[in-house]
């Protein structure tokens, strides 16, 4: 047990030092040469034990990519906007916290995702970008990776609307019309809201309500 502890141990700091250390010269890509893994082989790795749920890690493009530490402030937001999407939500959609998105190379975990369906209809499986209306992060340390990987693999995956609840600048950014593919995919439609203004919330195409921007940025 020991030595697979260690193990364990050993591969994931290095993973996690390589992806840090790449992440912070190139937010999209490294300088070097490095492992790409396959969603295969991530969930492999999970199954095995080498990954568990506590690791604050996500796979997006292949890489391990280490999540933003929950800061009070982020808990809160986070918390606060799905109290106040649920009251939103028609049947049929329900509202999902860290759920993991299944894509090509990817398997995000965001803040918040507005998900189609029933909680039991994701007992065998994560859902995929066409189970998904609405997916939001709560950004901080994170804002600059939200604003540009984050906002493209969205796009990639034809998600149709994109928040990211700006905690830096006290604002709520929401990005639709998704188009383009791969390192090219980029959303139409770009929308910021203040803390004075009201937030739409559109699912399916539906607009259901709208929110304070106030009662979700802290």
């Amino acid at each position: 047990m020991a030595y697979c502890a260690d193990r364990r141990l050993i591969i994931m700091s290095s993973m996690i030092y390589s992806l840090t250390t790449a992440v912070k010269q190139d937010r999209t890509i490294p300088q070097y040469p490095i492992y790409r893994l396959s969603i295969a082989q991530y969930h492999a790795m999970i199954d095995a034990g080498i990954l568990v749920a506590d690791d604050p890690v996500e796979l997006v493009e292949g890489w391990l990519i280490l999540k933003e530490p929950k800061i009070p402030q982020l808990t809160y937001t986070t918390n606060v906007t799905r109290e106040n999407l649920a009251a939103q939500l028609p049947a049929g959609w329900f509202v999902g916290k860290y759920d993991p998105i299944t894509m090509f190379d990817s398997e995000p975990e965001p803040d918040i995702a507005i998900i189609r369906g029933k909680i039991r209809d994701y007992l065998h499986r994560h859902p995929g970008p066409a189970d998904i209306g609405l997916v939001i992060e709560v950004a901080h340390a994170s804002l600059a990776y939200d604003q540009t990987v984050k906002k493209r693999l969205y796009a990639a995956a034809k998600i149709p609307v994109y928040w990211i609840i700006n905690l830096v600048n006290n604002q709520v950014e929401v990005y639709t019309e998704p188009t383009g593919t791969g390192r090219n995919a980029t959303n139409q439609q770009e929308q910021i809201y203040g803390v004075n203004d009201e937030v739409r919330v559109v699912i399916d195409g539906r607009s259901l309500a709208t929110i304070p921007a106030k009662e979700i940025l802290p």
